[in-house]
Order: C-alpha cells, then structure tokens, then sequence
C-alpha cells in the first residue's frame, strides 16, 4: 500500500470510528470497533461472543517463519460469529482433529452481556490452549461457563505450532529462531492491551492463563521480562514444570535439518525458500514423523531474544515478571500417556515393569522399582503411571517439578499452589484398560464444560459431585483473576504457598490443604535427581 493510500485509509478509518462508536452502544451492542475495524458477534445465555478475529496476518509465504505481521484494517463490518481455523497439525492419539490451514492467526473473545455501556471494566483472562505445542487450538473452549460465573472478560489463542511455530533450523533468523508461536502469543496480547477496553474489560488487570503447552508458555513468558512487561499482570500455571530445562538452538536445530532433509530441502543456502514452497500439511506430517515418540520435540529454544534465559536461573535470581501465580497439576498426570502407549500395543505388564522403569530412570530404576513396588498398585499401568506423575526427568509433567517451580517463586512473589485429584474426572481418552484417575488435562472439562479435545465438544457432563467442585475451582480461578488472590465462598482459605504441606488439593466434597511432597515421594525424588529438585 502506498502512503498516500495508507494515509487515505487511516482518516477513513477515523471517520468510521467517530460515527461508529455512537451507533454501536445506541443500536447494537454486539458492535465493537477494534483497532483493525469493526466486528459483529452474537449473543447467547447471558454472554456476548466474538469469534476468529485475525490479530495479525496470515503468516503465508514469505511471512512464514517470520514474525507475526500487522493484520490489514477493514473498514465494512467484519462478522465475528465463526471461529476461525486451528493452526496446520496431524491428528495426534486418534483422539485430535487435524488441520492444514496456515491462515489461524485469530482470537476469540467472550463477554457478560453487562459489560461495557458505561460500565467499570471487567477482567480479563487469555487462555493459552494445550497440545505439546504441536497440536490445539483456541476453538475446543467454549468461554461461556467462565465468563457468566466469573463475571469477566475471557479471550482465547490460536498460535503457531509444531514445525511452523518451533522448529529451529539455522536458516531462521537468529533471534526467534524456534520461538514463532511464542511471538504469535505476544501478538495476541498486544491486541488485548490495544482492544480488550471496546469490549469492556481492563487492559490493566489481565491475567494470562494456560494448560500444558499453554502453561509452559505462561511461564516463557514470564521469565521474559523485556519482551513480556505489561502484557500482563497474573499468572495461571496448570500442568507446566517451569524449570524442566528447555533446549538450546544447537540442541534443538537438529530435528530442523532432519525434517528439511525429509520433505526435500537439505541445501542450506536454499532451505528457507524450500521450505517455504511446501505446503503446510507436508510440513506437518513431516513434524510428526520427525518427532516419533518423542513427547516435547518441537517445544520452545532458549537462549534467543524471545526467550532468553532458563526458568530455573529466571526464578533463581529473581529475573523475571513478579506477580501473582496460580501454579500446580493434576494428580496422575502421566497416566494418561501410559494409556496411549497401552492403547497403541505397548502393553506394560508385571512381566516387563522393571525393563518400562530402566527406559525411563535408567541407573535409578531399582530404586524406583523398591519405592514403587506392583504389590502395592492395582496393575503395572498404574504403578508406572503413579511413579511418571511424581517424577519423570526431562518432562514437565509431574508433581514433584510442579513444587519446584513454586519453592523458587515464592521468594520473589505469592504463589497459590493446588492439586487436581478428582479421580471421578470424564476420561480424556476412551481407553480404560486400568484406573486413570485425574490424569494430565482431566480439569479442562471443569472450566470449559463437555470440552473433548474435538470441536464438537462432546465430552460428559460431569457428575455432581464433580459438577459443586467445578463451581468451586471457578470461584477460586475467577477471584484470582479479579484481584490476585483465590477465594471461593463457603470454601477453604486458599494460602500462599510456603512449603510441601501448604497445598490446595481440590477433591469433590473435601477440598483442603495437605502434603503434596509427601504425598508425591518428593524427598525420595530429590535424592536422586538434586540436581533437577
């Protein structure tokens, strides 16, 4: 666009604001004019919504593996009634729908219908879905449940994954290198503090919220200061290990060459162009083959300027965004990957227990084996799921880690610690071959009903029980993301974390504080591992 035309654009686009703005709140409230132009949502039981708004342009072409660019304004009335597409990924445990559409840059928002009209600001949550960061999207949330019971504002995230979002190849720049749907996450917070007062929430009281992938970039972003500062001002942490070491360019760049080597582009003076001719469903498919069994194979660098530092030396030495953090996971987080393996022929049995352990603890799986013993668990699965979700090195995904991250922050900043242990929890998976329990991602359901992994959303109702703690979790995320501290009424006081004993386990009808190192082995962990505990 040239500049005559930019600056055509730009008094048009003015005028269409002045006009706008008095129109919308007279005639129909579901009018917001954002920065890029005006959008139309919908209203529903007791909500409004807002849905696949572009927060910046679709990165095709030459803006592949590139920063996030500027979306181009509108000025005609865009309809914000259809969620826009995910982000390219494979089908992943038959369980996730798959996706090849590069042109996902969107974000969704969802009021109460009391907001704005002259009314004080509400606050806001962005939610930052899972996926190993190779699969999700902010489609599989419906925002209703929490906006009508929390009284806020929620915003969820579409974002670059898998080989379009974090693979690092040495022909990327060199200062986000690997980091792009970190970047695209940053994108879409800037958009928040630019838009979300148009739809009646407050830029200054956000809260950034994520689960697995999604929580461990609410902790990338918090231990990135610079790039993160007044982006937001909370922090939710659910099922995340913030100081699992994260790997660096050199470390991470080989799974980059192997993957151009695979879909053909293994000239390095023309690997960027080449990959870039491929279609975003080679690059995927690609991703997938490349990574095999291993769970974090496109998982964020460190050591670039979007990510500059290793959380446990971020949470050390105090550099990073102090604020308040909700941190903690789920009970049996890791046993829902044992059912995967089960699920897909890897049986575990009494007869390979110990060969299953030394894959995993290697030296130290005769320890783990007299600490874990069969005699003790209902089956193998389980005695090997329960050991994973107290302690796995080199995942994120268990509860000793979790305790890490907040015996660090707490030096610096209030730490809510929690547990999810509802073992009545909706399977997130159809194999029941053994008791799951409250596996990794079981909470979803209690913050987004019927939520399945699936834009159809058909997963159970909850029980009951299950349903009065739901209520009682969103009380508790819904005043935290109000004022910073936890509190739901008729509940237990939810503390500060001052050590393993002060933690919130969340169970249906008896929701309180117990030991979560004893409970987890976390002292027997430690000394194994000290250097990782």
């Amino acid at each position: 666009m040239s500049l005559v035309r930019h600056i055509k654009h730009v008094l048009a686009l003015a005028v269409l604001v002045w006009s706008f703005a008095g129109a919308a709140s007279a005639a129909d409230p579901s009018l917001v004019m954002t920065a890029s132009g005006p959008v139309q949502g919908f209203a529903h039981d007791g909500v409004r919504e807002y849905r696949g708004m572009p927060y910046a342009a679709a990165p095709v072409g030459n803006l592949r593996f590139e920063l996030p660019a500027p979306v181009q304004p509108w000025t005609a009335v865009r309809k914000a009634t259809a969620y826009g597409s995910p982000c390219p990924q494979v089908a992943r445990y038959g369980l996730t729908e798959a996706s090849d559409n590069e042109d996902c840059l969107f974000l969704n928002v969802a009021v109460p219908k009391i907001a704005g009209q002259g009314r004080k600001a509400l606050p806001v949550m962005v939610w930052l879905h899972g996926g190993a960061f190779v699969g999700g999207s902010g489609t599989l949330y419906p925002l209703d449940y929490l906006v009508r019971r929390g009284q806020m504002v929620v915003v969820s995230v579409n974002y670059r994954l898998g080989p379009l979002g974090f693979m690092t190849h040495p022909a990327f720049g060199a200062a986000h290198n690997g980091a792009y749907g970190l970047e695209d996450q940053r994108q879409a917070l800037r958009w928040v503090q630019r838009n979300i007062a148009a739809f009646g929430g407050d830029p200054a009281n956000v809260t950034l919220a994520g689960e697995s992938a999604g929580a461990g970039s609410v902790c990338m972003h918090l231990f990135a200061p610079k790039q993160s500062a007044g982006l937001f001002h909370k922090a939710i942490i659910q099922s995340a290990g913030c100081t699992v070491p994260l790997r660096t360019v050199t470390d991470s760049q080989g799974t980059g060459l192997k993957l151009a080597a695979l879909v053909g582009c293994d000239n390095l003076a023309e690997a960027l162009d080449c990959l870039r001719s491929k279609s975003a469903k080679t690059l995927a498919e690609a991703g997938y083959q490349v990574a095999g069994s291993e769970l974090m194979a496109f998982a964020p660098t460190v050591g670039l300027e979007s990510q500059p530092k290793q959380g446990r030396e971020a949470l050390t030495s105090g550099d990073f965004l102090h604020m308040p953090m909700i941190n903690g996971g789920n009970r049996d987080e890791m046993r829902l990957y044992v059912a995967y393996q089960v699920a897909a022929g890897g049986a575990v049995t009494a007869a390979n227990y110990a060969d299953q352990l030394g894959a995993i603890y290697g030296r130290h799986a005769d320890a783990v084996q007299a600490r874990y013993p069969l005699s003790q668990y209902g089956s193998a699965a389980v005695a090997l799921g329960t050991a994973m979700s107290d302690y796995m090195p080199g995942v994120g995904l268990n509860y000793c880690v979790f305790l890490k991250t907040a015996d660090l922050a707490k030096a610096w900043t209030p730490v809510y610690q929690y547990e999810f242990a509802d073992r009545a929890a909706p399977l997130v998976t159809d194999y029941a071959g053994f008791e799951m329990g409250a596996v990794h991602s079981a909470e979803l359901p209690y913050f987004f009903p019927n939520f399945s992994n699936k834009s159809k959303l058909d997963g159970p109702n909850l029980a009951a029980p299950s349903q009065a703690l739901a209520e009682q979790m969103v009380a508790y995320w819904s005043a935290f993301v109000r004022t910073g501290k936890p509190s739901a009424s008729g509940a237990p006081v939810w503390a500060p974390y001052q050590s393993d004993a002060t933690v919130l386990r969340l169970v249906p009808g008896a929701t309180g504080t117990f030991n979560a190192g004893a409970e987890h082995n976390c002292a027997f962990w430690r000394g194994l591992y000290p250097d990782d505990l």
